[in-house]
């Protein structure tokens, strides 16, 4: 398909045309770029008048489920706009699916770098490298210290039994990869970890507001030569539970000098292994430094967050096997998901610790 035929799918042109003269005022610049860099919703880049904004909204064809509900999304940066949480200004909401054919919101666009495959020259420096963990930390703290009933998102999510839900989520969605996949090979590693999550879910935990997704290429740095996080982006998975797992998360796309070969080097950034990153360990000291809260349990956190992430890629998987996904990446999860199994059951047994 091409990308024009594409674009036609996600937006219409014409009627957000008419959208942005009837909320923003009229304006003799009108562009739209298609940003491509996601893998949930859809971004798009629109230029009008001084306005340089950023739209958001659900995959074509997609349900307005957890993983797409781009309002909800809209509806906790809206709310974070006077806390000390580094997102966007939001601009408008729309539900009418007339417009675009979905629902969508518009936020103001920010400038600055999304740490993806490398950094970026002017981090290079071992002292400036320090900084950057120290920001992705600092900034996950901002985000668990903030009072969501006082902002008004107490009924955003059920922080009881917030684990346990995670627990059985993933089990489903292995549940649902297997039926196509275990004919091509089996992963027998994933029952264990399975059971030994079910078997270790914490009894009592603290309650936040949690981002779901938090991860360096999920933020982005300012354009300074120190880093400076300026915008926190993703939130569609956002929801009240347990911090603690927010910083797993983040630790296992994190990787240390000592730590074995990434199973699955296209998604776990190589780079924080250089000299000055922060260690995995030092990231959780400034994390408990900034919010008084302990890392307990951090060897189950950090195995339910390798076991998220190993569903996803047999998922990844089965849309291959099925067709359903022309991604370079997907069929070779056929050996790099035991591997990512393999990776789980040394965290279980202690031979990668904090």
């Amino acid at each position: 398909m091409s990308d024009d035929s594409y674009m036609d799918r996600i937006v219409n042109k014409t009627a957000l045309q008419s959208y942005l003269e009837i909320e923003l005022g009229a304006a003799e610049t009108y562009e739209i770029e298609h940003h491509q860099a996601g893998h949930s919703n859809e971004t798009l880049f629109v230029t009008w008048g001084n306005h340089e904004l950023v739209l958001r909204r659900p995959p074509p064809g997609s349900k307005a489920d957890t993983a797409h509900d781009v309002l909800r999304e809209y509806r906790v940066i809206n709310a974070l706009q006077d806390t000390d949480v580094r997102v966007p200004k939001t601009v408008r909401a729309c539900e009418d699916d007339s417009v675009i054919g979905s629902e969508f919101y518009l936020m103001e666009r920010i400038e600055g770098d999304v740490i993806r495959e490398a950094e970026p020259e002017r981090f290079s420096d071992p002292d400036i490298r320090e900084r950057i963990g120290e920001e992705l930390i600092d900034r996950l703290a901002e985000i668990h210290a903030v009072d969501y009933e006082a902002v008004g998102l107490e009924e955003f999510g059920r922080p009881d039994g917030y684990i346990k839900r995670q627990v059985e989520r993933w089990h489903k969605q292995f549940e649902w990869a297997f039926d196509v996949t275990e004919a091509e090979r089996e992963v027998p590693e994933i029952a264990d970890i399975g059971a030994w999550l079910d078997d270790n879910i914490p009894e009592s935990y603290p309650h936040a507001l949690v981002h779901g997704d938090y991860k360096l290429d999920n933020v982005m740095f300012g354009t300074s030569i120190l880093p400076e996080i300026v915008g926190i982006f993703d939130w569609e998975l956002s929801t009240l539970g347990d911090p603690r797992f927010d910083l797993a998360w983040v630790l296992t796309y994190w990787r240390d000098p000592d730590d074995p070969e990434p199973a699955i080097p296209q998604l776990i950034p190589t780079f924080t292994d250089r000299p000055g990153y922060p260690t995995k360990a030092e990231l959780v000291q400034r994390y408990e430094t900034q919010t008084g809260l302990n890392f307990e349990g951090g060897r189950f956190y950090r195995t339910l967050s390798v076991y998220k992430l190993t569903a996803l890629c047999e998922m990844f998987f089965r849309r291959h096997l099925e067709g359903n996904a022309d991604n370079p990446m997907y069929p070779q999860m056929r050996e790099q998901v035991p591997e990512m199994a393999a990776w789980g059951l040394r965290i279980i047994d202690g031979e990668e610790p904090i």
